[in-house]
């Protein structure tokens, strides 16, 4: 996101920001796994990078389970996880938040899933980071998805924001690791 799209308002003496997008779809060719968040953080928008906070633990997860070093610069860790048939990006197109917490969300709009989907059939589940943000937001955004599409697994993964302190990292790579039985 660019600063001209980050606006602040004011609304009863609290400063909110309004977020005109998030960020796009990191997709590669043929992408069997689609990873949703909710909606990037203030860091991750200011850094242009999926889970730019370093205390995220989704790049340390992801090394743990498929050997991307969290310390490659940003974009060597975007072509692996391109290469390795996995798409990222999140349920929310644009919201109104204060700070990052995804609590605070209001008025999602939500991205085009089934239109992403529609352009790579290859996606054969989605891995939603969190069950409160994304997790929530998916169910609420998409009630008929298992209709619409029936051969895509849908899986709720513990989140990996620094706020879900009360799941331990080793936790949250044993359950993350279900990403491999969908990448063979």
């Amino acid at each position: 996101m660019h600063p001209e799209n980050v606006r602040p308002e004011k609304s009863g003496g609290v400063t909110r920001l309004h977020f005109g997008e998030g960020l796009p779809a990191v997709c590669g060719d043929s992408p069997r796994v689609l990873i949703l968040g909710s909606f990037p953080s203030e860091m991750s928008l200011a850094r242009q990078e999926y889970y730019g906070n370093p205390q995220n633990k989704f790049w340390r997860i992801m090394g743990a389970v498929l050997g991307i070093g969290a310390d490659l610069p940003y974009c060597r860790r975007v072509e692996e996880i391109k290469r390795r048939h996995i798409a990222l990006w999140d349920v929310a197109s644009e919201c109104r938040r204060e700070g990052s917490s995804d609590s605070s969300i209001r008025d999602a709009v939500k991205n085009d899933i089934g239109g992403f989907l529609d352009a790579n059939p290859s996606v054969r589940a989605i891995f939603l980071n969190g069950s409160t943000g994304a997790g929530k937001m998916f169910s609420r955004f998409f009630k008929d998805f298992g209709s619409a599409y029936p051969d895509i697994d849908v899986l709720v993964m513990p989140s990996t924001s620094p706020a879900n302190a009360a799941v331990s990292l080793s936790a949250k790579i044993e359950s993350w690791s279900a990403l491999l039985g969908y990448l063979e």
